[in-house]
């Protein structure tokens, strides 16, 4: 995309308003929630002023408008995805509670002693810690894949690793730290051909590529709303519907029920058994909005123009000599750059960078197995979206050099 598109498109983006923010921003902190373009603000305030109700409850004009939103924004989800059914998009809060219900409803109950789940060393701790609990549980034994020299999954280990007794494979589409992407496509029919059973964390994957669950043939995906565009307190649980169909519920109460009797229910069909309660409506229907919005804009050109600045700021900081950094080199990855500056603790270096209004991430990017892997105790992030462009780099690049001389390491 050209430079007069990107400067329409941070038009809609309210943070981008210096009068009202008080401050320039640039907020280099997309992996852990993206800023929200002002369509989906306003679809949000409009469920809230016009079309508030409890959905598949109330006989009455909001709550049967309330409804019909609700269900529309799980077949916006259906078709953003291509899934083969509505039924198959369970609305959660966030990929955290979606992995959750994957762990809860299927892995607890269909794992056994001495079946292996199988994992990376890159994973966030809801793809890890997760896992953990369901291998203590049931006795199933966790593995883990590990990087090769480009920070990349290592391919050859990953097929080394699978055999009969892998029951489920589960990996993230994207790290949120080495920003390594995976090939889901060829995972998923390598571990079919053991019988596995494969669930993908989107949620970095999500905002950026093209996601396409029939063309992938992989049976569960998780993905949020907040990092792409969408409110907090949302997100995405697609399955095929024959696993939702035969899995438990994950959580009992309203609207998840066929009948309850004294002492026994009968449950819902997918994807009402696993959304139990009042659900987020006007989450769903802004996260709805987000999807219109990445439409508009193209899902295309936004990982597009992801690539290039995540490439352009890889380059720049390459040639930085104190600046080390553990990102994959490849151009095929997640928007971001992980690194830190020799001798300056990570969390010096964002406070520096802060006082010129220059936001990025620091810490173990909850993913400490990875970080004690890499022999770093932590690092710092930068992530990018549609709304950065290249001279907020620049920026970035000038003021890396000024936390030097704040830290005393001269010019």
């Amino acid at each position: 995309m050209n430079k007069e598109q990107i400067l329409e498109i941070r038009k809609e983006f309210p943070y981008l308003d210096e009068d009202k923010m008080g401050r320039k921003i640039v907020y280099f902190d997309n992996g852990a929630t993206s800023q929200k373009p002002k369509c989906v603000i306003d679809a949000l305030s409009n469920y809230y002023s016009y079309e508030n109700a409890n959905p598949h409850r109330g006989a009455h004009y909001l709550g049967m408008l309330a409804t019909e939103k609700y269900e529309s924004a799980r077949e916006t989800v259906k078709s953003f995805i291509n899934a083969k059914q509505p039924e198959e998009i369970v609305f959660v809060r966030n990929t955290t509670e979606a992995l959750n219900l994957i762990a809860y409803s299927y892995a607890l109950e269909y794992l056994n002693e001495g079946d292996e789940i199988l994992i990376s060393i890159y994973e966030h701790h809801s793809n890890l810690v997760t896992w953990q609990y369901v291998a203590q549980k049931t006795g199933a034994i966790l593995k883990y894949v590990y990087l090769d020299d480009n920070h990349e999954l290592d391919m050859e280990a990953f097929k080394s690793s699978l055999s009969e007794k892998t029951k489920l494979v589960s990996l993230a589409g994207a790290s949120n730290t080495v920003g390594a992407v995976i090939d889901v496509k060829e995972i998923t029919r390598l571990a079919h051909e053991v019988g596995a059973v494969v669930s993908i964390d989107a949620a970095q994957l999500s905002p950026h590529v093209r996601v396409d669950v029939q063309d992938w043939d992989v049976d569960f995906i998780s993905f949020s709303g907040h990092k792409m565009y969408a409110p907090m307190g949302i997100g995405v649980m697609y399955g095929k519907y024959e696993l939702l169909d035969k899995m438990v519920p994950y959580m009992y109460g309203g609207d998840m029920i066929e009948y309850v009797y004294e002492q026994n229910t009968t449950f819902a069909k997918p994807a009402a058994k696993f959304e139990a309660g009042t659900q987020n409506v006007g989450g769903a229907i802004a996260l709805a909005a987000a999807i219109d919005f990445m439409e508009r804009v193209g899902v295309e050109n936004i990982h597009e123009h992801e690539l290039a600045l995540t490439d352009y700021a890889y380059k720049k900081m390459s040639e930085l000599e104190f600046v080390e950094i553990y990102s994959t080199p490849s151009y095929n990855r997640s928007p971001l750059v992980s690194f830190n500056i020799k001798g300056v603790h990570s969390h010096d270096v964002s406070t520096v960078l802060d006082t010129y209004d220059i936001a990025i991430r620091t810490g173990h990017h909850c993913a400490m197995p990875l970080h004690g892997y890499l022999k770093q105790n932590s690092t710092c992030r930068v992530s990018f979206a549609i709304y950065n462009t290249f001279e907020e780099i620049d920026f970035f690049i000038d003021k890396l050099k000024e936390v030097r001389k704040v830290m005393g390491y001269g010019s």
